[in-house]
């Protein structure tokens, strides 16, 4: 099959530092590329893939200083993906409602947008009363909940390559935070449960622009006046690998609808057990009492770091490989190329008879 897949431009494929959405469309490249399809991915110009690049930008958008409107490339992107739509049996679009309009006038293409955001936002209501043609895809199905009108051709849970993050059979003494720095992934509340509880915790995090007054007000005081919290920033693979893998347990104290939330099956595939608040797609994704704890409340998250040694790694690490593998994750994205190609094909047909 011949494959375009549309990806952000804020990161490179894969990221050098922090990135999920960027990161997913990684593995799934590569591994389409494995099995034999024909992938093109239009993407930052500092993207490494055994895919064909089409770059946009020399450089992602978050690590070039100069860019300031970060919307153009994307559109410009999109042109251009479409612009050779006849080179492409389908089109996977991972940058939201960018292409609808587009994919909407090249019936020529199968096309199918993955959504890895939020969904709960009011402006989204009339876009998708008016898209609700557009084929899209879920990866919760909690995510699809405030826009019951979208056309949900399945919902994909994210995966990782099984080698990717190595096993630690061994408990650590510390627990981890990990992930951007803004009120809704609730680092203050990890800060305050590793207090409570009596034990460190190291946290790896990115601060966007939008999020550098709260983190300097409000975030930085809490970790300046406690020495039993270290800041480490942002963090490489291998070194994820080893903060999630060594400590004791992740904390993921969200409190927004997480549409996945994806350092939960990185921790599953070290072993580490997560403690994470019941939002969004937690309760999906967590299996409560078996890869960790789901919780309400910060007097619940410190008692269930007091229960983690019940808990064993080999199976947190077993839950991983049965339901979070890249091979499955794209297994499932394969049925649905071919089901919308093969629609979009009938389509043609009818239209050819009809004429």
């Amino acid at each position: 099959m011949r494959i375009a897949q549309i990806a952000p431009l804020h990161e490179s494929v894969p990221p050098k530092f922090y990135g999920g959405t960027e990161r997913v469309v990684s593995w799934l490249t590569e591994e389409l590329v494995r099995r034999g399809h024909e992938v093109t991915l239009f993407a930052s110009g500092d993207s490494q893939t055994q895919a064909r690049l089409i770059p946009f930008r020399e450089q992602a958008l978050r690590l070039d200083k100069n860019a300031i409107d970060t919307v153009a490339p994307h559109i410009l992107m999109v042109e251009k993906a479409f612009q050779m739509a006849d080179q492409f049996d389908l089109i996977h679009g991972h940058i939201d409602y960018y292409p609808y309009a587009l994919a909407r006038r090249h019936p020529e293409v199968a096309f199918v947008a993955t959504l890895h955001g939020r969904l709960d936002i009011p402006e989204l209501q009339p876009l998708y009363d008016e898209f609700k043609d557009i084929p899209v895809i879920s990866i919760s199905n909690a995510q699809r909940i405030p826009l019951p009108q979208a056309r949900w051709v399945g919902t994909v849970y994210h995966g990782l390559p099984l080698d990717l993050h190595p096993f630690y059979a061994e408990t650590g003494d510390y627990l981890a935070f990990l992930g951007r720095v803004s009120p809704e992934k609730g680092l203050d509340t990890a800060i305050e449960i590793a207090t409570q509880a009596g034990m460190p915790l190291k946290v790896s995090i990115k601060i966007d622009p939008v999020d550098r007054q709260y983190y300097e007000s409000y975030i930085y005081p809490m970790i300046r006046d406690n020495p039993n919290v270290e800041l480490i920033g942002e963090i490489s693979e291998r070194e994820k690998s080893e903060l999630l893998g060594k400590a004791y347990a992740v904390l993921f104290p969200i409190r927004w609808p997480e549409p996945f939330g994806l350092v939960m099956i990185e921790s599953m595939a070290c072993g580490t057990p997560v403690i994470a608040t019941r939002f969004g797609s937690v309760p999906e994704v967590m299996v409560d009492g078996e890869t960790g704890f789901i919780v309400n409340s910060v007097a619940e998250a410190v008692e269930a770091v007091a229960k983690v040694g019940s808990l064993s790694r080999q199976r947190v690490r077993q839950v991983f490989e049965e339901r979070y593998s890249v091979t499955r994750m794209v297994d499932t994205y394969e049925v649905i190329y071919q089901q919308l190609v093969a629609e979009r094909q009938a389509a043609q047909v009818q239209e050819v008879t009809a004429a």
